[in-house]
């Protein structure tokens, strides 16, 4: 992961005067970087790669360069900019080219503080998009019969993210759960019922494990809820495993949310807690948001509890530390996104909701509306800390 800056000059500057301008430009900037001195070779191997216009009258130079730079990098094209020598007004041309021709960029100008945070979180975005590269996620059973509207166009998916969405029987688990041998487990309950239930949630685990390796697969999603008449248990504990391993683990089968939490966690490290709101408040911003299970690595603590809905199995009541917060979610084509800050002000445990609580606090709070008007299904991912700048970016990379 690395950034390269390619320089793009025309012949007819002194090379000495731009020489010392490149110097003094790019020393400014306060970023490790490899230096291309007209040498694209290697161009669209990086994290980022910069084309450094130089000085004006570079245009034709570019428009020749066009075609070979294309098939290195699928990529928008990522004009710098000191603004000496014409520089500017040559990047304007050579980027009204590229929208003519029908080819993303941008011109990357302004102060040496500006053009480097944007610079470092263009390389966060690029590098993200490059670990979503060929990964495989798997739907482990079809979405839950009430999610209507959290399918997703696994052809979109492939050609935008490179993610391979692979469908997986629900009785393919199923056979793998009753050939794994039940474990007792020393891990304190609450109740004589949840200690009972907890060597069948590690068996849930351990089965799951089995499937994910068999698939390559880097997530998932799983229709949860035939759990619960098929082996009278929850995948509650188990996806609270595995998330907090680093293998992205969903919720009923939904695959817009498995996408948004794998675009999270390459850009978090975490998967983020999948999550419904239970109650909103349009006038303060305040909401309610509820599940099951949370990853355990996203918490400060967590305790044990049955699943709400059936009362049985396990679930999983987590705290996390109160804060910033993101809410994040994109459509099962990727053609639309919700990214929102806020503040965790608070979890609670109350009995006759999901046993993970948080009432969050959005930013703006007329931001509210969209739950109400046109939500992208129920579902939300909510990320410790605040993260919009970088999600946005990365959707700008699509």
């Amino acid at each position: 992961m690395s950034i390269a800056i390619y320089t793009l000059t025309s012949g007819l500057h002194d090379e000495k005067v731009v020489g010392s301008v490149t110097k003094e430009f790019l020393s400014s900037l306060h970023i490790d970087y490899d230096f291309k001195d007209g040498e694209y070779s290697d161009y669209g191997t990086h994290s980022l790669d910069l084309i450094y216009v130089r000085t004006g009258g570079a245009e034709g130079i570019f428009r020749r360069l066009l075609p070979d730079l294309l098939t290195k990098s699928g990529r928008p094209f990522y004009l710098l900019t000191s603004g000496k020598s014409n520089s500017l007004a040559a990047s304007m041309e050579i980027l009204s080219y590229l929208r003519q021709e029908g080819y993303k960029g941008e011109i990357i100008h302004g102060s040496a503080d500006y053009i480097s945070k944007r610079i470092c979180l263009l390389e966060k975005a690029n590098e993200a998009k490059q670990l979503l590269n060929g990964c495989r996620l798997g739907i482990i059973g079809k979405p839950s019969d009430w999610l209507i509207s959290s399918n997703a166009d696994k052809n979109k998916v492939k050609e935008l993210l490179n993610i391979d969405l692979i469908d997986i029987p629900m009785q393919e688990l199923l056979d793998e759960i009753n050939g794994t041998p039940l474990e007792e487990q020393q891990e304190q309950a609450p109740t004589e019922a949840i200690r009972k239930a907890l060597p069948g949630a590690y068996q849930i685990y351990q089965a799951l494990r089995k499937v994910v390796h068999r698939h390559a697969l880097q997530g998932f999603t799983i229709r949860c809820f035939d759990l619960l008449s098929t082996v009278r248990n929850t995948g509650c504990l188990a996806l609270a495993k595995f998330n907090s391993e680093g293998i992205i683990a969903g919720c009923e089968g939904d695959v817009p949310a498995m996408l948004s939490m794998k675009m999270a966690q390459s850009l978090t490290g975490v998967s983020g807690f999948q999550a419904n709101p239970a109650s909103i408040d349009p006038e303060t911003g305040e909401m309610l948001f509820a599940h099951c299970t949370i990853p355990f690595n996203i918490v400060e603590r967590y305790e044990f509890d049955t699943h709400f809905e059936s009362g049985i199995g396990v679930g999983i009541r987590g705290y996390m530390k109160e804060g910033p917060v993101t809410i994040f979610k994109v459509s099962g084509n990727l053609s639309r996104s919700f990214i929102e800050e806020g503040e965790l002000v608070r979890n609670q445990a109350k009995p006759d909701l999901c046993r993970t609580q948080q009432v969050i606090r959005l930013s703006d709070p007329s931001m509210t509306s969209y739950f109400l008007t046109a939500p992208i299904g129920n579902h939300h991912i909510i990320l410790p800390g605040h993260h919009k700048e970088v999600l946005e970016q990365l959707i700008e990379t699509l």
